[in-house]
């Protein structure tokens, strides 16, 4: 996939990023980027500069919907379209028809951050590889693998604080990264480089990754970590960062602990930092896949996500869990 990358960077410079930006103005990115060949600003060691804050809240779909099959790019009148029934149907602030779902929705709009915009190259699908623009299936042993969490939680599902998400648990929010994913709000991740690390900054559950540039070898196999072993170097203009050693626990979208990422990240113009990740891991899926997500720069700051392991939702979870197992003991007698 590196030679596809390398093609879409240049189409968006050689091109002009201006000028796909104003072909597409339901993008939400401004239009300060330089037409014909953008150059990125150097850090004062010559790396080109990737820092400050960016945002990758997109509305475009993670997977192709089916009913758009083989579309890969929307006309910009259906991506107009698209976004105003995105936005009608992510507003939080229109009442339920069902109780329960109405509870369920009791955070107004104010709290969410979905994004207004699709990706500014109108693509229907973040996914770009497979072609389909859908995840791969999981192969045989990923979907046992599947089965067997999905039935422990049904039988287990708050037994302790274990038996809960990393997400619920305030570890890490597994789509947040690594690999980073659009998410319902803190969509922030901000970059800072000196001459041989760079940090990634996650504005979801504050995960904070340091990321060597010097050659250093991964951590050994049976090390594993919640957000990997990650190792960066550059590829002309491009950061690229490979991340292994993951735990079995991370599992991000059914993947296993031998996950490789593999995550490039290309400054194409002022204000578009183009992010891009490649899954590979046959262990759960049938073949590798690839993301690509148009991150824009904001002046946004990042606050603290106030989230942590001991917080006292855990405490209401787990106590909510034997209310009901003493109410069904009730019951039984």
């Amino acid at each position: 996939m590196h030679q596809h990358t390398n093609d879409v960077i240049h189409a968006l410079r050689i091109a002009g990023f201006a000028a796909l930006l104003a072909a597409v103005p339901v993008a939400g990115y401004s239009q300060s980027a330089t037409a014909d060949s953008y150059e990125p600003g150097r850090t004062p060691d010559g790396q080109p500069d990737l820092q400050g804050i960016w945002s990758n809240a997109v509305i475009t779909p993670l997977e192709r919907p089916p009913e758009l099959a083989d579309k890969e790019f929307l006309t910009e009148e259906e991506a107009i379209e698209y976004e105003r029934r995105r936005q009608e149907e992510t507003n939080m602030d229109r009442r339920q028809a069902d109780a329960e779902a109405d509870v369920r929705s009791a955070y107004n709009d104010f709290w969410w951050d979905w994004g207004e915009n699709i990706a500014a190259t109108r693509r229907t699908s973040l996914v770009i590889h497979p072609l389909d623009g859908r995840i791969p299936a999981l192969t045989e042993e990923g979907q046992r693998r599947s089965d067997a969490r999905a039935e422990r939680r049904r039988l287990h599902p708050s037994d302790g604080p274990e038996d809960r998400t990393l997400s619920d648990r305030c570890i890490l929010w597994v789509s947040a990264g690594p690999p980073m994913l659009p998410t319902a709000y803190n969509n922030n991740f901000q970059i800072v480089q000196t001459a041989d690390h760079v940090l990634i900054l996650n504005e979801m559950i504050h995960d904070a990754r340091i990321i060597p540039l010097d050659g250093r070898p991964h951590l050994p196999g049976d090390v594993r970590q919640w957000l990997g072993s990650s190792r960066g170097h550059r590829d002309g203009d491009t950061l690229v960062v490979e991340t292994r050693n993951f735990t079995d626990q991370s599992n991000f979208r059914g993947a296993s602990e031998n996950m490789r990422l593999t995550e490039r990240f290309t400054r194409v113009a002022d204000d578009v930092l183009l992010y891009e990740f490649t899954v590979d891991d046959p262990d759960a899926f049938t073949e590798s896949w690839t993301v690509q997500i148009p991150a824009r720069k904001t002046d946004d700051l990042m606050y603290e996500y106030a989230c942590h392991e001991g917080n006292q939702s855990m405490i209401g979870i787990l106590g909510g869990a034997r209310a009901e197992e003493a109410r069904a003991a009730e019951a039984a007698r």
